[in-house]
């Protein structure tokens, strides 16, 4: 298993024509990268953290990781500091090293608006998986956490449709649309959550007025009136953005 584990490592990937070996670590996109993550942060990371770190601290504390990414949650700043200054070393240990932008210490909480008021700042957001996370406060005043899609992951998403629109645009309407709704679907099945309608349904409007840019420039002659395309519409219609992940769902994983 280990020959092979080291044989999978050593064959590097194909970037644009060229062979790219690594000398150390696993190449990025390898299918062997997220498999190994967890078996050596689960030695390096989660056994420790539960059983030296917590019982050492004083208040309630969770980790939540996925692959190698990881948020670390402390009911007190004090405790979390002790970890912050104790984790590099923890991970030197191993030979790894933590993302010097993505590493930080974020104050989120049911006090953390106050506190960032007081200060006369905004608070703090945290970026997790794709999604933005706030702190707000739910219609009965009571302390929530708001999702939003990532601005990065925004504008990845926009510009990957409008190159394949671009790419694509002189394939028959119908398959388009079948294409536009699979990629749509995948959208709102990830970022279709409580709280991130309105990213969503900015997402769809987008893809809509992204569409008719590139069927306009199917011909050299008049672009597309509006009219013609809300036509098209009627016939091909769009996906339309919807919650997959109802409240009831997301309290579940929480």
């Amino acid at each position: 298993m280990l020959r092979l584990i080291q044989k999978w490592i050593q064959v590097g990937v194909i970037e644009e024509g060229r062979l790219l070996v690594s000398e150390t670590g696993t190449g990025q996109g390898q299918t062997i990268s997220p498999l190994l993550a967890n078996i050596y942060l689960h030695y390096v990371l989660d056994e420790w953290y539960e059983n030296e770190v917590k019982p050492r601290l004083r208040g309630e504390v969770h980790e939540i990781r996925f692959a190698d990414d990881a948020v670390l949650c402390f009911q007190y700043k004090e405790d979390a500091e002790k970890v912050m200054e104790v984790l590099p070393k923890r991970f030197a240990k191993y030979g790894l090293t933590l993302h010097p932008e993505k590493t930080r210490l974020v104050e989120l909480g049911r006090y953390a608006e106050e506190n960032a008021k007081r200060q006369g700042k905004k608070p703090c957001t945290l970026d997790f998986l794709g999604l933005t996370h706030i702190c707000a406060r739910s219609r009965k005043g009571k302390f929530t956490v708001h999702v939003r899609t990532m601005k990065k992951r925004f504008r990845r998403g926009l510009t990957a449709i409008a190159e394949w629109c671009q790419e694509n645009r002189h394939m028959p309407v119908d398959e388009q649309q079948k294409t536009l709704n699979a990629k749509l679907r995948g959208h709102y099945q990830y970022y279709g959550r409580p709280t991130n309608y309105r990213s969503i349904w900015r997402f769809f409007r987008e893809v809509l007025h992204t569409w008719r840019k590139w069927l306009s420039r199917r011909t050299r002659g008049n672009g597309m009136t509006w009219e013609k395309y809300a036509a098209i519409l009627r016939k091909h219609p769009l996906l339309l953005p919807r919650i997959v992940h109802p409240w009831r769902s997301a309290e579940s994983h929480a």
